[in-house]
């Protein structure tokens, strides 16, 4: 059962999926110095009011809608969604068709040390499994 887990975190699709919860994690604190410098000075200056979960409150039987706190989740939402596509999607989307285009050369495959290399873990690892 050790084996099955140790083979399943080292798999490099799990290590790619932490990679990108860190990179989100610190790509959603850039949105929101973002709205904290920019956004909500600028709704504090259309609306009056200091940031959007104020703004367009009312009050129905006790219950208590913010519209503002949905338009607020919405814009973080949006930023972050332009800054994915333009900062990750659209550049990798560009080198793909160079590569097809034959503008780009595809990257080289590992160098022939690292192959061997790989091949001796590959070995050793089998070697341990049995």
């Amino acid at each position: 059962m050790i084996t099955g887990f140790k083979s399943f975190v080292l798999r490099g699709n799990v290590i790619d999926l932490a990679v990108a919860v860190v990179i989100g994690g610190a790509f959603a604190l850039v949105v929101k110095a973002l709205v904290d410098g920019f956004i909500n000075p600028l709704i504090a200056a259309i609306f009056g009011q200091p940031d959007l979960t104020s703004v367009w409150m009312f009050e129905i039987n006790g219950a208590i809608f913010t519209i503002g706190a949905i338009l607020g989740a919405v814009i973080n939402f949006l930023l972050i969604a332009l800054a994915v596509y333009f900062v990750i999607v659209l550049p990798m989307n560009t080198l793909a068709e160079r590569r097809k285009a034959g503008t780009e050369p595809e990257p080289e495959g590992p160098a022939e040390d690292v192959l061997l290399l790989q091949e001796i873990r590959d070995l050793l690892a089998a070697r341990r499994e049995i």
